[in-house]
Parts: structure tokens; sequence; C-alpha cells
């Protein structure tokens, strides 16, 4: 990790040379002898030698003052921390669903990433890697083949209930760590009494880091980097103070307006706050990115399959500001948002990632309100 500060030592000169200089001084332009003054009678008397001028100085230098601890930088938001951000991601599988809202621990993710479902719903997938707290994180759903995916992009442990056939076969027959309510993990998920199944599961990180360790699963990986930038990547946007975003169905809509005092896009759903159930708060996100990927459906229940290798189209909304990139895969697994071949610096802050179809257009799904 990146160290923001670093302690400098200062040093103090030792004084004892310039005392012996002063001393010999003294001792040359002087006798021992009394001497009469001009202008009186008094008698002047040279000053007595200094005894011990022959001792050792102590010059040991002063310890400095005292300073800040020294700062890392938390690789998925920019953020500084006072400690170095080491543990593997978690990417919690959190349900979207009407009667599932409001969530829990949403705040504390590092990056949410907002992608459809069957039924035209939308599902969460919130990836915790800098928060060191216990408070609940849910309700907690299904996995899916694109869902792993997206958590495979920060080699992330992924926490969920139960799976499609397809998720399945991903999760158990190609190496992949995970915490699954259903099949391997059921002690470290809980139910709540105030919700009805299956909108009812929860979990928080202490448990979710106990299951990881107890399965073995390793604590840390190569963690993405990414870009950061104090202004982000705004020289060149257009203005947008209101970002509407459209997936499928008509009584889902989602918004997010830009909020100038705090530099945050503050989050709407069918223009009410998207608060979170433990603090209250609204959600909110200092980057926002529209992301277009094609999308198919291979079966009567409404499963998904979603393109996010090819790269493609996509938005950049940051300090009110709009800008027109592309997406891509790279090399570390990550998807990075690009323009003219170079990527595209964040604002240090949480990051929120909509996942839209490409059909009828990508633009389509996207409606801007300028100031």
């Amino acid at each position: 990790m990146i160290k923001a500060n670093q302690n400098r030592r200062k040093r103090t000169i030792g004084y004892g040379a310039t005392l012996l200089l002063l001393a010999a001084f003294m001792l040359t332009g002087c006798s021992d002898d009394k001497k009469l003054n001009a202008n009186s009678s008094e008698a002047v008397t040279a000053p007595a030698t200094n005894t011990n001028a022959d001792q050792p100085v102590d010059t040991a230098p002063i310890d400095p003052p005292a300073v800040d601890p020294p700062q890392y930088i938390a690789p998925l938001t920019g953020l500084a921390e006072d400690s170095e951000a080491k543990n593997r991601p978690i990417a919690v599988m959190v349900n979207n669903f009407a009667s599932a809202r409001p969530q829990s621990g949403l705040p504390n993710a590092d990056v949410v990433w907002e992608v459809l479902a069957e039924g035209g719903i939308t599902r969460l997938v919130a990836v915790y890697q800098s928060y060191m707290g216990s408070d609940p994180i849910g309700p907690i759903r299904s996995n899916r083949p694109y869902l792993i995916r997206i958590g495979d992009g920060y080699h992330a442990i992924l926490a969920h209930a139960g799976a499609s056939q397809q998720g399945y076969d991903i999760l158990q027959h190609h190496g992949k760590a995970y915490l699954d309510e259903i099949s391997n993990a059921g002690a470290y998920f809980y139910r709540e009494s105030f919700r009805k199944a299956p909108h009812n599961l929860y979990s928080n990180l202490e448990k979710l880091r106990a299951g990881a360790a107890k399965k073995k699963y390793d604590e840390t990986v190569d963690i993405p980097t990414f870009q950061w930038s104090e202004a982000g990547a705004t020289a060149g946007g257009d203005s947008a103070s209101k970002v509407i975003i459209h997936f499928l169905l008509k009584d889902y809509k989602l918004s997010y307006l830009y909020n100038s005092s705090t530099k945050l896009y503050d989050r709407f759903i069918n223009d009410k706050p998207h608060t979170d159930l433990t603090t209250n708060k609204q959600l909110t996100a200092t980057n926002l990115v529209v992301m277009g990927a094609k999308h198919k459906t291979y079966d009567d229940y409404g499963r998904l399959e979603i393109d996010l290798e090819s790269g493609g189209p996509a938005m950049l909304f940051q300090l009110g500001k709009k800008i027109d990139c592309t997406w891509e895969r790279g090399s570390d697994g990550a998807i990075h948002i690009m323009k003219d071949g170079q990527e595209l610096p964040f604002v240090a802050g949480h990051t929120f990632y909509h996942i839209v179809p490409m059909t009828p257009t990508f633009e389509g799904h996207v409606q801007i309100v300028a100031e």
C-alpha cells in the first residue's frame, strides 16, 4: 500500500564546541591580575576558567515532535486509512426486491454493483474490503454466473444463499471461494423476525470472515488497483446534476441527485430516498458508473446471461459531471473505465456501478438533467 505521510526526523546541533571556543578567547584576552578601570577605582577580575571545558558535551538528538499516524490508501475507495487495508474482499449478494428495502450495510461497502435478475428486478453486489465493523448486511439472496464474475474481478469471497444450476456448477467445480447459506456455510448466516422469508437472511463481516477462516480460504489476495484524482475525470465532462437510470420495470425508477455541498450523489428509488435500515441515512456515492452489456434470456424462468467480458459503452458521473467512456476487463480481471485508451481516474470515495441492457439502445436507459 502507499503511505501518504512519512515521519521526518529532526536533529539539533550541540552547543559544546561553541562554548569551548568562547572560553579560550576569554582566557587569552584577560590576565589573572586585577586591572583598574580608566574612569574608576573598581577592580575588574577576569572570569573564572570553565573547569568542565574538557568534559564531553551531550549532543544526543532531541526526540522529534509527535506527528499524525501514517496513512494508507484503501485500494477500492482511494480513501486514506490509518492502517493498511489488506483483507480479502467479500462480495455479498444483496436482495433489492421492494420487500427487502431498506437494506442493511450498503453504506459500508467499498463498491456496490446493481444488475438485473429474473423478472426485471435488480440485485446488488456489495463488495467489502476496507470496512472492519460488524454491522448487519442483508437481506442476502442467491447467486448467478454473472454475479460470480463481478466478484471474480476483486478476487473476492462470495457470500449468498443458493444459486442457479449454472451458478453452482461454477462455484463447485472451478475452485471458487464461497459461503453459501444453503449448501456449505449456514452457521454464518441468521434470520431476522421482522421480515418474512426469503427477505430476512442476514450476516455480517465478522461471521463471514470467521466462515472463510474455517474453510481456510486465502485471507489476502492481489487486489486490483485503480486511478484516483481529486478532480476525477471531469475536465471534459458535461453537467449532470440528476441521473435517472432505467432497467426494465416501469415501477422501478432509480435516480441520483448531485449534492454540491457534500460532492456526493444522493440515491433515490421511485423519487424517495433509498436509506440504510441500520442508520436510517440516505445512500450516497462519489462515483457513478453506468455500463452497457449484452443481455440474453436463456430459460422460461427468465434467467439471464450477461456479457461482462467483451467491453462496451459506459458513462462516468462524478462531481456533477458526466463523462462518456467505455468499459473493459483488464488483465488483472477487474473492469476498468477507459477513454481514448487511458484509464479514467475516480474521485476518492464509494462507487456504484449499474449494468444495463444494450437494447433498444444503451443511451435509452439513462436520462440526464443538467443544472
